[in-house]
């Protein structure tokens, strides 16, 4: 059984930065899609970007496009985040997932579509 593991997240004044990275053990990323959610007290979690297997496509949910990035080397299994211009409003536990279908869509920005979840970590920015 693959287990995801977030690491990365902290505290950080607003306008910094953070990179976010997600590795698995059990098992492979190599294969699988994996995307970012981020989940903050009394709101729903939302996926806020996609990578495919091979890094050739990521997308973003308009809070994070032109400040969050996602990367993969998948030679050291790793999917990172890369998040930019950080706000009060990013605070939240960030999680990693990834499910073994390549198919796209917005679907996919519903948590139930993926089945594999790391425990998330949490990012805390100050004002």
């Amino acid at each position: 059984q693959v287990q995801l593991a977030e690491s990365g997240g902290g505290l950080v004044q607003a306008g910094g930065s953070l990179k976010l990275s997600c590795t698995a053990s059990g098992g492979t990323l190599r294969s699988r899609m994996v995307a970012w959610f981020r989940q903050s007290s009394g709101k729903e979690r939302e996926c806020i970007g996609v990578i495919n297997q091979t890094g050739s496509f990521t997308t973003f949910a308009d809070s994070g496009k032109g400040r969050f990035t996602t990367s993969r080397d998948n030679a050291e299994n790793t999917v990172y985040l890369q998040m930019n211009s950080l706000t009060p409003e990013d605070a939240a536990v960030y999680y990693c997932a990834a499910r073994d279908s390549n198919v796209v869509g917005s679907f996919l920005r519903r948590p139930s579509n993926w089945g594999y979840w790391g425990p998330g970590t949490q990012v805390t920015v100050s004002s």
